[in-house]
């Protein structure tokens, strides 16, 4: 360090850690360091340590208390020379006597001194940085003074080189700025003798001087244009009429101004996006993390909605206030300060859409509000479901026995008295741990891939680590049977499939206890759930999905010990998962083809590229790219043109043509 402050960061859980600085730890016989022990304080000569703890990071500052100005007559608290202090601290992280983490800080830090010489006009003139390099040592980024990890800092001594030899930089910014590239032809000679060989032979060469390099590029920096992001708008339709013709299962819900109507949602990689359209007959019910520093206001809930037929429908809002944020709140930092800032944040919004045929009928939303403070971490919820108008109590009654896609599969326990039962993966929270994960069900058709880390010790034993490993995935599995469609009841047990599960203690996955200190072999990490489904027919148009078979196996993993320079004391961190996948089977045999299909291949629309059996296809009503009447006018105008054509290519066209001319 070269100045009166400096500060590193903490990684890992602070709570129960001393932090202590040790002032000139190095042995002025052997120059050796000397032995680090855990009893010193905060404060040692004119060196301050102070601690701000974190979540999960911990800043650590280290300040100089002492005068940094050169010495004037009458005056003590001085410093004599220029170079006024060079020390050698050492900063301690223990925990119950035993040492963490270490930190190794050489400081030289001169005198505050003001220039008194004469100034020259000779301004300095600065190459060009695009033709040539600016200096031979980029790292060199403090005049009169060592820069760490620069080794051609021509400041650096080779005793403080000693300390960050092994970490020098490299490359343009550690001082090779002018390197021989690959294309050059002399370098091609040095491929056979050097370790950096490329894995392509090169066919050509540039022949060309050092001064001419691709690497001197790495200090120009061209002018950056921000990119324009369009919003979430589609193109006016110049169409008559209305604007839409009604909502088709999956298209994305308009508003007044002709954009798209956003929810919160999980996107592909499990991240929330906040603009993500909202589709027609959809369900979701999504969690997002933020905090009070993250935090953004959602639009405001005025926005009318089209509801399909061109007409504007307005939301019906009630708010509520949420007391018991228990449920929302799943993290709290700390916090030392006296005042803590604290905001009324939305926590959860609930949009019910009643709709019939194709078009929206009605939208009510729930919004609960509640209290975020600094340092705390919320979970907002949001959830959209789509009601038919035909429904009652709340109810969708369509008359669809089977699964929906997107809706939890039903379990039932039936060794209990009480056979409501679960079928759950995780979900989990803050850190990731086991401890703070909560479950969410499975969703009929939808696979998942979730899980939680597990923390385990060195000396954890292999039997009960499987054991406890066991235990926790088969508390997501609270069910002996699934039922085979939505409407199953309980009293009838042919309503049910029992699942299969495949016990992972048995002889041929039999865990070992080992010989070795830290490894487990054979650990059940893997919980594998396979749904297989059906069509087994439709009702008013709608296919009726059902569960055939269910089928749980285990797959094992082998366990190491993780840990960095200190393993006393330490944890290390297990992640067991839990995959569903949904496998669909046809549940009646395929229709078998015609002869004419067989026979007339060509005319197979699935089999080729062309298929002449379409030919009128956009002349049609199931073509949606273009509206009717277009459709239809462009359709008869080739008619008309492929008319004309034969008209004029048949010979009595000419005969008459020839004959009006005369």
């Amino acid at each position: 360090m070269s100045g009166p402050r400096v500060n590193s960061f903490f990684l890992g859980d602070s709570s129960g850690v001393n932090f202590s600085i040790i002032l000139s730890p190095i042995d002025e016989e052997t120059g050796k360091l000397q032995r680090a022990n855990c009893g010193g304080s905060k404060r040692a000569g004119d060196w301050n340590l102070s601690v701000t703890p974190g979540m999960s990071t911990s800043k650590v500052t280290i300040s100089l208390t002492r005068n940094l100005q050169l010495c004037l007559p009458n005056v003590t608290d001085c410093c004599t020379t220029p170079l006024c202090v060079v020390e050698t601290l050492q900063v301690l992280a223990c925990r119950d006597s035993v040492m963490l983490a270490h930190l190794l800080i050489q400081a030289e830090i001169y005198a505050n001194s003001s220039f008194t010489g004469n100034v020259s006009e000779n301004a300095t003139i600065i190459p060009n940085q695009v033709f040539q390099p600016l200096g031979s040592c980029p790292c060199d980024l403090t005049a009169g003074a060592c820069d760490v990890r620069c080794c051609c800092d021509p400041e650096c001594t080779p005793d403080l080189k000693q300390l960050f030899k092994e970490s020098c930089f490299t490359g343009v910014f550690g001082g090779d700025v002018n390197p021989p590239f690959d294309q050059l032809c002399s370098s091609q000679s040095m491929y056979s003798f050097s370790e950096y060989t490329p894995d392509w032979f090169p066919f050509l060469c540039v022949q060309s001087s050092l001064n001419n390099t691709p690497f001197l590029g790495y200090f120009y920096h061209g002018s950056t244009s921000t990119p324009r992001i369009p919003p979430f708008k589609i193109p006016l339709q110049t169409s008559p009429g209305k604007l839409f013709t009604g909502y088709r299962q999956g298209d994305p819900i308009m508003t007044e101004e002709n954009e798209y109507f956003t929810i919160p949602q999980q996107s592909m990689a499990g991240q929330c996006v906040g603009n993500a359209p909202v589709a027609y007959l959809q369900n979701f019910d999504v969690k997002c993390l933020t905090n009070l520093a993250s935090y953004k206001e959602r639009l405001p809930h005025d926005v009318r909605i089209n509801s399909g037929a061109g007409d504007l429908i307005q939301q019906n809002v009630i708010y509520r206030t949420i007391t018991d944020t228990g449920k929302f709140i799943t993290e709290s930092e700390s916090l030392h300060t006296a005042e803590v800032l604290c905001q009324n944040v939305t926590f959860a919004e609930h949009y019910t859409f009643i709709w019939k045929d194709r078009n929206i009928e009605q939208i009510n939303v729930t919004v609960f509000l509640g209290s975020l403070c600094d340092g705390e971490i919320l979970t907002q919820r949001f959830t959209a479901k789509f009601l038919s108008l035909m429904s009652t109590n709340a109810a969708e009654l369509f008359g669809n026995p089977g699964y929906q896609v997107g809706k939890p599969v039903k379990a039932a326990n039936m060794n209990a008295s009480d056979t409501f039962g679960s079928l759950n993966i995780w979900q989990p929270a803050g850190r990731g741990l086991c401890t703070s994960a909560t479950y969410t069900p499975v969703l009929f058709g939808i696979d998942s891939f979730s899980g939680c880390i597990l923390e385990v010790g060195i000396d954890e034993d292999c039997s009960l680590l499987s054991e406890n490993v066991t235990e926790k995935l088969n508390s997501l599995i609270q069910a002996t049977h699934v039922g085979k469609r939505d409407d199953a009841s309980y009293s009838d047990l042919n309503d049910w499939v029992e699942i299969i599960r495949l016990d992972p203690f048995n002889s041929d996955t039999s865990v070992s206890s080992g010989t070795l200190k830290g490894i487990c072999p054979n650990i059940p990490a893997n919980l594998n759930i396979r749904i297989i489904s059906a069509d087994v027919g439709a009702v008013r148009g709608v296919p009726q999905h059902e569960i055939l078979a269910v089928h749980i196996s285990y797959s094992t993993v082998i366990w190491q010990f993780q840990c960095g320079l200190i393993c006393e004391n330490s944890t290390s961190f297990l992640p067991i998962t839990a995959s569903v996948q949904f496998i669909k089977v046809p549940a009646q045999p395929p229709v078998p083809m015609t002869r004419f299909q067989i026979n007339y291949t060509e005319f197979d629309c699935n089999r080729n590229d062309v298929c002449w059996p379409q030919l009128f296809y956009p002349l049609t009503r199931f073509y949606t790219g273009e509206p009717y009447s277009q459709c239809l006018a462009k359709g008869l105008s080739l008619a008309f043109l492929v008319l004309l054509a034969a008209i004029m290519s048949n010979p009595w066209f000419s005969k008459l043509w020839n004959s009006s001319l005369l």
